[in-house]
């Protein structure tokens, strides 16, 4: 933004904001704040005052460990905060069942159950029937709620109200819930430093940014005069946090190690055509300014001009290289230009390597069931969470779905997205609640990865793998297989019984069932089935399309078009009915020219309307006939709404 505002002379107006810096200062010259726009307060400033104590508890094993501090744990309630609102912070979903059974233990022996319990008994009777989770609905008897990503989304509302109103006093939670939601407490316990992450197959320690976000919860302003955390820690971690809680943190640049796709953006947008501006564009960065005043960090061994200078370039030069390998950029001397893969991953914001691998894994007849390994496979997958014994609950899955998996790599990321999908598709109950977390963030990826792969076979003119992997879109939305469900499973309603009614019928997908006149549904079904499938099928479009060859004179020479019309003749409205599909979306179709003998795609052109869409086809001058060519449309969410239409009838 500054490099923007420098060539169009027009200032940009800057607002940071930080936890306390060390090196702010640096931030600000980055940002090009004045001195008398920067203002820098110590960690101890702020509006209600933090008393912190540290406390360091034996022990090698980390269970063990944790055990051990929920004694400690339930005498600070009692000492430092006997009736006011208590958050305590845990690693792990099985933690904050386990902390709060102890906590109810303790409380019970000190003959005082159900003194974090501020609720009469009939409307705590009315709350407890709405709760889902079997855990939360126990503790919560005793004045103690649960928080995690396991929940659904009515029981955590349900907990996170009832502890902002004072009904329970006592919310044990994973980090989460420090960055997300906005529930200060009198007292806060973090109970253990580290959590067990499944990449590396071992306990490590939070961010000490995590530690400082969940303690800044301590001290409600308007309610508290001070707050107080306190921080159970294993007892050789005891002074390291001493020390950093109280002093200020150096922020360091994180841009080195997602250089390849902010330099591939910038490449495609035009500002980096030469080495010397991508040099050029690396000294407008925080990165440069750190270069010079931590350099070991940064593996430079000087900070003179001359070895700065040799550090960027030979940056410049390796990601150039990378970026070249992966098909993204051609280098040609000096010059840096962007290629199909390079444009493609910066207009769907996807990691340079997934383009990559797209290019070296697909071919112009790819299969549905490599199309969905290549899915699964995309590096944006990589942080998908494997957490503690997830391979058992991924070894059952993959027992339950169609396409095989690596069963010696069912602790992978890429396996879990595969597993994931495929139960999606197959309408598989998930083993457990974090899972149906896991599905909506996988899915909610898919779109732009799949529709990176679907300009990617277009591009190639490869018809064939670009209509299946429109079909692998058609089932994320529906949830269904497109090879192995029959389209009237999108009907919410739907039965086995009434597919193999309606199918004797020879009715196998719902286009026909959109045919049928509303009286000749209400014969063939029973009245109250027939009107419940009528209100659903006025959820699905009814297009129809007009065309026309045109021939036109160009400047340089004569170009045939296609004419496109399409119109809506039912329901004018464009949102698409996908109830399975977590998130709100809109329909879009896609316009193909292809021939349907030779497999071989003309144009592609991606549209969404909500009435009617006039538009064009360039039909392309080195097609000499007509011969077999055909436009089909083809939905982005329903299965079996494909049209195909003859353009040799028309010429």
């Amino acid at each position: 933004m500054r490099y923007i505002s420098s060539q169009t002379e027009r200032s940009v107006r800057f607002i940071g904001l930080s936890t306390a810096l060390a090196n702010a200062h640096d931030l600000a010259d980055w940002l090009g704040v004045e001195e008398n726009g920067l203002f820098n307060f110590k960690p101890s400033v702020r509006p209600v005052p933090l008393e912190v104590h540290i406390q360091g508890y034996p022990g090698k094993y980390y269970c063990p460990r944790m055990n051990s501090m929920n004694k400690p744990t339930y005498a600070a309630i009692c000492t430092h905060s006997p009736t006011k609102p208590v958050l305590i912070f845990v690693s792990s979903r099985r933690q904050t069942r386990l902390t709060a059974l102890d906590l109810i233990q303790y409380a019970a022996s000190d003959e005082h159950p159900r003194q974090f319990l501020a609720i009469p008994e009939e409307s705590l009777q009315m709350i407890l029937s709405q709760v889902t989770d079997q855990n939360l609905r126990h503790t919560l008897q005793f004045g103690i709620g649960l928080h995690h990503a396991g929940l659904n989304d009515k029981d955590r509302s349900l907990v996170e109200e009832l502890f902002a109103n004072n009904k329970i006093q006592v919310l044990v939670c994973t980090s989460t819930l420090a960055w997300g939601v906005n529930l200060p407490a009198h007292l806060v316990i973090i109970k253990g430093t580290e959590y067990f992450d499944g990449k590396s197959k071992r306990y490590v320690d939070f961010p000490i940014t995590d530690i400082l976000q969940m303690m800044g919860r301590a001290g409600r302003p308007q309610y508290d005069q001070h707050g107080k955390a306190i921080i159970l820690v294993h007892e050789p971690k005891k002074s390291f946090y001493k020390k950093f809680l109280y002093e200020p943190f150096p922020v360091e640049s994180s841009l080195r190690d997602q250089l390849h796709d902010h330099i591939n953006a910038e490449i495609v947008s035009g500002t980096i055509c030469h080495k010397e501006d991508a040099i050029h564009y690396l000294t407008w960065t925080y990165l440069f300014r750190r270069l010079v005043v931590n350099p070991a960090y940064y593996g430079l061994e000087a900070t003179d001009p001359e070895t700065l200078s040799s550090y960027l370039s030979s940056l410049v030069q390796s990601t150039f290289e990378d970026l070249e390998d992966s098909g993204c950029i051609k280098i040609d001397e000096d010059r840096v230009e962007p290629m199909m893969l390079g444009s493609i991953a910066s207009q769907y914001y996807l990691k340079y390597t997934t383009v990559s691998m797209f290019a070296a894994n697909i071919e112009a007849d790819t299969s549905l069931e490599v199309f969905l390994h290549i899915l699964s496979g995309a590096s944006e997958y990589d942080e998908l969470p494997v957490r503690h014994n997830e391979e058992n609950h991924n070894a059952e899955l993959s027992d339950k779905v169609h396409y095989m998996v690596d069963k010696n790599l069912l602790d992978d990321p890429h396996v879990k997205a595969n597993l994931l999908f495929q139960a999606h598709f197959s309408r598989v109950e998930l083993p457990i609640t974090d899972y149906v977390t896991d599905l909506k963030s996988v899915l909610d990826q898919s779109i732009r990865i799949i529709q990176a792969m679907i300009d990617l076979c277009a591009n190639s003119g490869w018809l064939s793998s670009t209509i299946t992997c429109m079909h692998l879109l058609q089932m994320v939305m529906q949830a269904l297989w497109f090879d192995k469900d029959s389209s009237l499973w999108m009907l919410p309603s739907m039965t086995h019984d009434l597919v193999g009614m309606l199918s004797q019928k020879g009715i196998s997908n719902v286009l026909q069932l959109l045919d049928l006149p509303p009286a000749t549904l209400q014969g063939l079904v029973k009245s109250s089935i027939a009107s419940k499938l009528h209100e659903e099928l006025q959820r699905f479009p009814c297009l129809q399309a007009r065309l026309k060859v045109q021939k036109r004179n160009t400047s340089d020479k004569p170009c045939v078009s296609l004419n496109i019309r399409l119109e809506r003749t039912n329901r004018k409205s464009s949102r698409a009915f996908a109830p399975r599909f977590p998130k709100v979306k809109n329909e879009a179709w896609w316009l193909v020219l292809g021939n349907t003998s030779t497999s071989q795609l003309y144009a592609l052109k991606r549209v969404s309307f909500a009435d009617v869409l006039q538009t064009n086809m360039d039909i392309p001058s080195n097609v000499n006939n007509f011969q077999g060519m055909k436009l089909i449309v083809v939905s982005d969410c329903y299965l079996g709404f494909e049209q195909e239409y003859s353009i040799e009838k028309l010429a």
